[in-house]
């Protein structure tokens, strides 16, 4: 669960809030504005690489030199 402060109070209060962000592992959106503009988390460390996330996610890629048609994109249809 996220909660929101704004920049000023993010200024204010940082060391507090970066306190309860490692404690809690919940994040905070600063606003600017009332726009979010910033979230601050908990660093994740990534178990796999890039390259191992999109491992297997091409379907297949026969003819990588072929030009694409219309009729080639499922979103056209």
């Amino acid at each position: 669960m996220s909660s929101q402060v704004s920049k000023s109070q993010f200024k204010a209060t940082a060391l507090e809030i970066l306190r309860s962000i490692e404690s809690t592992g919940d994040s905070v959106i600063v606003t600017d504005h009332g726009k979010p503009t910033i979230e601050v988390r908990p660093y994740r460390e990534n178990e796999h690489s890039p390259l191992e996330v999109l491992k297997g996610s091409v379907a297949q890629f026969d003819e990588p030199t072929r030009p694409v048609g219309e009729n080639d994109w499922d979103a056209l249809a």
